[in-house]
C-alpha cells in the first residue's frame, strides 16, 4: 500500500470527525432554541436518504437497496437511530468534549462484548482496557466536574447503542458499505416520521420561526452527518482500520474546540486527564490487537506454506 493512499486514509478520517462533531454541534445548538428532538431527528435522517440517494442511485440503480439480510440492516438502523436521540439529549445537558469523551467508550466495550456476538476468542488485555477506560470517564464525571448526571447516563447510553451498532455492522460485512448506509438512512427516516407528531406542535411552531441560518443549521445535522460516514467509508478503502483507529479520537479534540468557539466551554484538567486514558486506552488496545492479528497471519501462511 502505498504512503500516499495511507495518508489519503488518515486526512479523510480526520475530516469525518470533524464532520461529525458540526453535525453534534449544529444539533445542540438547535435544541437550544427549543426545536424538539424528534423533529431534528427527522431532517438528519431526512437530508442523509436524499443525499445517499443521489450519490448511489445513477450508478448501483435499485441494486443499493439489495441486502444479504434485511432484519439485521433493520436492527442496525434502529440502533443508530437511538444513538442518534441519545448523542443529542446527552448534548442538551452536558458540553461537547465531555459527552463524546464519555461515548467514546464504545470501541471498547465492542471489544469485550465481541466473543458473545461475534465469535471471538476472549482476550484479557480487552478487558483491562475497557476498565482502564471507564476509569477515565470516572475522572471525567466525577463529583465536582459539575456535569448533569442524565447527560452522563445518555451518553453512556450511546456508548452502548454505538457499540451495538458497530457488531451489527460487522455482521453485514458481505453487504456495500453504501448499502448499509442508506438503510441506516431509511430506518432513521421512518422513525422520525413515526416520532415526530408526539411533538408536531412545537416542532411547527419552532420552523414557522426559523430564519435562515437556523434552517442552515437543521440541513446542516443531515448534511455533515452523512458527510461523516461518507468520509469514513473513503478513509477505510485507501487505509487499514488498525492504523487509521487512533486517528478517530480526533473526534474529541474537534468536539472540545467547536465546544469552546460556541459556547465558551472547555474541559478541565482533570477532565482532560480523562479523555487521554479513553484515548489512550483504545489506542493501547488497538495496538494489542493489530500484533494479535500479525502473529495470526503469519500462522496462517506458515500452515499453508508446510501444506
Amino acid at each position: 500500500m502505498s504512503h500516499y493512499k495511507i495518508f489519503l486514509g488518515i486526512a479523510l478520517l480526520v475530516l469525518s470527525t470533524w464532520a461529525l462533531s458540526v453535525q453534534e454541534a449544529s444539533g445542540k445548538w438547535l435544541m437550544q432554541i427549543s426545536l424538539p428532538l424528534f423533529c431534528l431527528l427527522f431532517f438528519r435522517f431526512a437530508v442523509h436518504v436524499v443525499l445517499v440517494l443521489a450519490i448511489t442511485l445513477p450508478s448501483k440503480g435499485l441494486a443499493i437497496f439489495h441486502s444479504t439480510s434485511y432484519k439485521t440492516q433493520v436492527i442496525r438502523g434502529l440502533t443508530t437511530m437511538v444513538t442518534t436521540l441519545a448523542i443529542f439529549t446527552a448534548l442538551s445537558y452536558l458540553p461537547q468534549a465531555e459527552a463524546t469523551a464519555i461515548y467514546f467508550l464504545a470501541p471498547l466495550l465492542v471489544l469485550c462484548a465481541a466473543p458473545w456476538f461475534l465469535g471471538e476468542a476472549s482476550r484479557l488485555h480487552r478487558w483491562v482496557a475497557a476498565v482502564v477506560g471507564f476509569m477515565g470517564v470516572l475522572l471525567i464525571v466525577r463529583p465536582g466536574a459539575g456535569l448533569d448526571p442524565v447527560g452522563v447516563a445518555y451518553a453512556l447510553l450511546a456508548a452502548f447503542t454505538i457499540a451495538m451498532q458497530f457488531i451489527y455492522t460487522k455482521k453485514l460485512a458481505a453487504d456495500d458499505s453504501q448499502t448499509t448506509l442508506l438503510w441506516t438512512g431509511i430506518v432513521g427516516l421512518l422513525g422520525g416520521i413515526v416520532l415526530m407528531p408526539f411533538h408536531w406542535d412545537e416542532s411547527m411552531a419552532a420552523l414557522r420561526d426559523f430564519g435562515l441560518w437556523q434552517w442552515l443549521l437543521l440541513i446542516n445535522v443531515g448534511l455533515f452527518g452523512t458527510l461523516g460516514h461518507l468520509l469514513q467509508i473513503r478513509a477505510y478503502q485507501h487505509a487499514p482500520a488498525s492504523l487509521l483507529a487512533p486517528f478517530s479520537y480526533f473526534q474529541i479534540i474537534a468536539a472540545a474546540a467547536l465546544g469552546f468557539a460556541i459556547w465558551g466551554q472547555f474541559p478541565d484538567v482533570w477532565a482532560w486527564v480523562g479523555i487521554l486514558i479513553v484515548c489512550g486506552s483504545g489506542i493501547a488496545v488497538t495496538a494489542v490487537e493489530w500484533r494479535y492479528n500479525q502473529k495470526a497471519l503469519k500462522l496462517v501462511e506458515k500452515i499453508i506454506e508446510e501444506k
